[in-house]
């Protein structure tokens, strides 16, 4: 973070000091809004959320390390008191983001794919200069001051996933951060429920495109046509990226390897072609690959030092397509940070490339926030495990659970039910065996990503703390 003292952030944030005898006091690291991982200088934000209120752990951000609190109220510890703790957020986010002259500001949504691809960018990038990157997934108005308060006055690249649960919200992130290169990945089901429908939800992405400077950068996906739709309303230079003959950067020749992981060769208009061989497992990852071949471009690296890069990186980002392989040569997909339905398929069908003549299982929970479209959903999802030729399906969960199971049992998968991640622990004891490919895949909600930990550790590691079999 710039340093900023005590005094300036209750300026730019419109606050009062409370508890801090000494304005001239520097804040010299990051804002945080968990007490156990404040940085030592930093700003702790006192968010009262639904099951806590972070005022009640102000103390323990300040013993642990925090210069300053912004709170709502006095806390005993020194603060910088607001109306609101997350505009005052924004602003001092907008107010640091002003001070980075020398950092471009790379913005990436979509309805999957953000956290991949966010981390391939800062990979790619790392090779032109200083990059800081959004951390995890921490894509919202928290996420995103986070983030930013993180970059120094030495940082080239400021990378930051970004994320909608409705119109304005993408505005609203971009105007309190101005991008200068804004990509779009796809226009998919993610929280339809919130949304209505997936015209909506286009509309909700083009936000990150359409308040581009004239001299910014949109980088779109060709192969998406909700999304190539938005060149039409951008004003900056337009990047498509794809497999489809006339985008810009384009990927040819792609096969994928008998651990899911993709190699093609990346072509440009320019520079020729040069082949990537990615090291993350599953196809989707070519998009994603081409999206941050293009900023790489941007920012001024030649094609072969991207394809280099690209075919260095490593997942950076938990529960997301992590693959494991046991001793006894059971492969774990542990994919279950989060789900929709297009990462469901694209999950799927990594599991079918990977698994090549061996058993595949899919231990699938449930997709949340599809709204009126969660049974038909939960149905096509059952379906399309059978299309695929999944040999083995256990489904976590509920009723949509068992609309997933009835559907892929109608296609003559063996199937089991189960009620929560315990029983599926024991349910896979019983039936994984050598050689088996694993997928497990749900909501973040579902808890199924501790399960997919425990199955990855070899048998004698692979009780829990309460000594449940996983």
């Amino acid at each position: 973070m710039i340093a900023m003292t005590l005094a300036e952030i209750a300026d730019v944030t419109g606050g009062t000091l409370h508890d801090a005898p000494d304005g001239t006091v520097q804040a010299t690291a990051g804002m945080d809004f968990d007490s156990r991982e404040v940085q030592v200088g930093g700003v702790f934000l006192c968010l009262a959320g639904e099951h806590a209120d972070g005022h009640d752990f102000a103390a323990a951000a300040v013993k642990n390390g925090s210069a300053v609190v912004l709170a709502t109220r006095p806390v005993g510890v020194p603060a910088v008191v607001v109306a609101d703790v997350l505009a005052a957020a924004g602003a001092l986010a907008s107010h640091l983001a002003g001070r980075l002259t020398g950092t471009r500001f790379i913005g990436i949504t979509g309805s999957s794919g953000k956290t991949s691809t966010k981390d391939l960018i800062a990979h790619v990038l790392a090779a032109a200069g200083p990059t800081v990157a959004t951390i995890g997934s921490h894509n919202s108005e928290i996420g995103t001051p986070e983030t930013v308060s993180r970059a120094e006055a030495g940082t080239r690249f400021l990378v930051l996933e970004m994320g909608a649960r409705g119109l304005g919200h993408l505005r609203a992130l971009t105007r309190m951060v101005p991008l200068d290169v804004a990509c779009v990945l796809n226009v998919g089901t993610a929280h339809l429920g919130e949304f209505g429908s997936r015209e909506t939800i286009a509309k909700a992405k083009a936000e990150l495109v359409e308040d581009l400077r004239p001299d910014g950068l949109a980088v779109l996906n060709a192969d998406d046509p909700r999304v190539r739709a938005m060149a039409s309303r951008v004003r900056a230079r337009v990047v498509l990226v794809g497999r489809t003959r006339d985008a810009h950067l384009r990927a040819e020749d792609v096969e994928v390897d008998d651990l899911g992981r993709a190699r093609f060769h990346l072509v440009t208009p320019d520079e020729g072609r040069a082949e990537v061989a990615l090291r993350l497992a599953g196809e989707h990852h070519v998009a994603n690959a081409l999206t941050a071949a293009a900023v790489g471009r941007e920012a001024g690296l030649s094609i072969d030092r991207i394809a280099a890069q690209l075919s260095t990186a490593k997942p950076a980002s938990r529960w997301r397509m992590e693959v494991t392989e046991r001793p006894d040569g059971v492969t774990v997909i542990n994919d279950a940070y989060n789900a929709n339905p297009d990462s469901m398929r694209a999950g799927l069908e990594a599991l079918k490339a990977m698994a090549r003549g061996r058993r595949a299982v899919a231990v699938l929970g449930e997709m949340r926030e599809l709204g009126a479209e969660s049974n038909r959903e939960h149905t096509r999802l059952g379906e399309l495990v059978a299309q695929l030729g999944i040999a083995h399906l256990i489904a976590v969960g509920g009723a949509e659970a068992q609309l997933i199971e009835q559907a892929a049992r109608r296609g003559n998968v063996d199937t089991v039910t189960c009620a929560d991640p315990q029983a599926a622990s024991t349910a896979l004891r019983q039936l994984v065996r050598a050689g088996d490919v694993v997928l497990v895949k749900a909501s973040r909600a579902a808890g199924l990503q501790t399960l997919a930990e425990h199955l990855a550790q070899p048998d004698d590691a692979a009780a829990d703390r309460d000594g449940h079999p996983v």
